[in-house]
């Protein structure tokens, strides 16, 4: 049967990456179908656990950030041993209070649980199990899927189809992207433990340890009670075998010593480095492992997944209400898969560091790891992952480099490309207002305004040249009398986060990526600059499709 078009967009596989992108359209009033080949939810174990503070950031606007952050375990420190010699460990910095923390651990499953269960809720998402992709064509109109279902054959048609369907993605193989990279031979055995343990939360990372002596071991917290052991093993290991012979007992007790404990989930993994070829093939996209395949040390799998959900998302509600140009759709493939390069090639080199390719390279890595002890300053070349961070989109068509007189340059917190900084001022009640709860379904301009005379002026000028895309104005003031989108930086907060300089204005897009700065700026200048971000005006150029 041919199912008639009422969704704008098709979404296809119900992980971390599809139920997100559903929300995150929801978020923005589009109606989406979400089709998963499983016939109910199925995700066992921790698999990928890391929550960056930003994906949760973004996850509380699809109402999950705070239940992510409220069941995680919350750890800001990582230690690096070599054997049993702490090396060095990293801060990750202090949370100021209302914010997510640095990082937080919780597993797949239940990341993949507090997602669906608002899905469910919303009624702009319709979810079908048992519907699996056979096969897809597209024209300039539109993208007709046939679908197998417990019914029988169906076929669907959308405008447009996001495929985060995984790293053996049907998608990816139906509009004949290729996936280039290679798999590494060692593998990864985890073992998810339940056990009262005396251990700080906190991530451990071993080199070369006596009880996994030339490879790696890497211990992380979970929630109740719960320890990850990640041991690096050669490729002939088999976890039933090691199970049976008892091995998996010994190996567990050398890492937590003689204490009762349960396994609570067991598994192994070879990893991959691949990159699609294109992120975007016409009205198909690719987002998650469709996209990109890449070594789990530094936590960059899941999270950048979850922020290709929500930079799609927001660019496809602009296209499906007219708002912008199908080039805005070019700058998803433009800015994701630069992201997707760069977290490949952070990952590659811990993969080197840890695996070197070649005899020179173990006896070099060695000898850093064994001169690192007594030589402290060697330690900085030793590399246990460099832990996931947003990108910064400072080379996309659609962000506007400031011009080279436009005043002092600001910290990378708050340069162009980057996720804007968060602060709170005093709102309209004397209550603390965060600056990206006001990021919401739309662009936010925000104006440090040298006085309220000031701010008035601004949002007087702002208000007679409203962009046609969706803009909210707010204006921050040093002092005086908040308002309903007046802030006062009573605790220098905003001044601090964004290097204020006054009359610089700020335009924030709804990823909370900053897309534009201007010193000096008027209210007159919003249409060009929301141009600008949504690839309406003539100079915005993506990439070819």
């Amino acid at each position: 049967m041919e199912t008639p078009q009422e969704f704008p967009v098709l979404v296809v596989g119900a992980g971390p990456v599809g139920l997100t992108t559903a929300l995150a359209l929801a978020s923005y009033g589009v109606r989406c179908a979400l089709v998963e080949t499983e016939p109910r939810h199925v995700c066992d174990g921790s698999r990928s656990i890391v929550v960056q503070k930003h994906t949760m950031e973004l996850a509380e606007r699809i109402g999950a950030g705070r239940t992510l952050a409220d069941e995680g375990v919350t750890w800001s420190t990582a230690r690096t041993y070599f054997r049993t010699t702490e090396l060095f460990h990293v801060k990750l910095g202090e949370t100021a209070p209302g914010r997510y923390p640095p990082f937080v651990n919780i597993p797949q499953r239940r990341v993949e649980e507090i997602l669906l269960a608002e899905v469910e809720r919303q009624p702009l998402v319709t979810l079908l199990w048992s519907h699996t992709v056979e096969d897809l064509d597209q024209d300039d109109a539109g993208v007709t899927v046939q679908v197998a279902t417990p019914e029988g054959p169906s076929r669907l048609r959308v405008p447009y189809l996001v495929g985060c369907d995984g790293g053996h993605s049907a998608v990816r193989d139906l509009v004949g992207v290729g996936f280039p990279g290679y798999t590494h031979g060692d593998r990864f055995l985890i073992a998810d433990i339940r056990a009262d343990l005396p251990f700080p939360d906190e991530r451990r990372f071993f080199f070369d340890p006596p009880w996994n002596p030339g490879r790696q071991v890497l211990v992380h917290p979970q929630p109740d009670k719960v320890w990850r052991i990640d041991w690096q093993v050669p490729s002939d290991v088999d976890v039933e075998e090691e199970r049976r012979t008892g091995r998996l007992d010994r190996r567990i007790r050398q890492v937590i010593g003689d204490v009762d404990y349960e396994i609570a989930w067991l598994s192994q993994y070879t990893f991959a480095q691949r990159l699609a070829e294109r992120f975007r093939v016409g009205r198909v996209f690719l987002a998650g492992d469709a996209a990109h395949l890449m070594s789990v040390f530094g936590a960059r799998g899941m999270n950048s997944g979850m922020q290709d959900a929500v930079n799609l998302s927001w660019k496809l509600w602009l296209a499906t209400s007219v708002l912008a140009p199908d080039a805005l759709l070019d700058t998803y493939e433009a800015e994701r898969r630069p992201a997707a390069s760069e977290n490949l090639r952070v990952t590659e080199a811990t993969m080197r560091f840890m695996v070197p390719p070649s005899r020179v390279g173990w006896l070099l890595r060695n000898a850093i790891l064994r001169l690192s002890l007594p030589v402290p300053r060697l330690r900085r070349y030793v590399n246990s992952g460099k832990l996931s961070q947003p990108y910064v989109y400072a080379d996309s068509p659609i962000v506007a480099a400031p011009a080279p007189d436009a005043g002092p340059a600001v910290g990378a917190a708050a340069q162009v490309g980057a996720v804007a900084p968060d602060a709170t001022g005093m709102g309209p009640n004397g209550e603390r207002v965060r600056m990206l709860d006001l990021v919401g379904a739309n662009f936010t301009a925000l104006y440090l305004a040298r006085d309220p005379v000031d701010a008035d002026r601004f949002g007087k000028e702002a208000a007679e040249h409203r962009p046609e895309v969706p803009t909210r104005v707010v204006t921050v003031v040093p002092s005086g009398e908040p308002g309903p989108d007046r802030l006062v930086d009573d605790h220098g907060e905003f001044a601090a986060a964004f290097e204020s300089v006054p009359g610089r204005l700020y335009l924030i897009r709804p990823d909370t990526h900053i897309a534009a700065r201007l010193d000096d700026a008027t209210g007159q200048v919003l249409p060009l600059l929301v141009g600008q971000a949504t690839a309406r005006n003539a100079a915005a150029a993506g990439a070819p499709h």
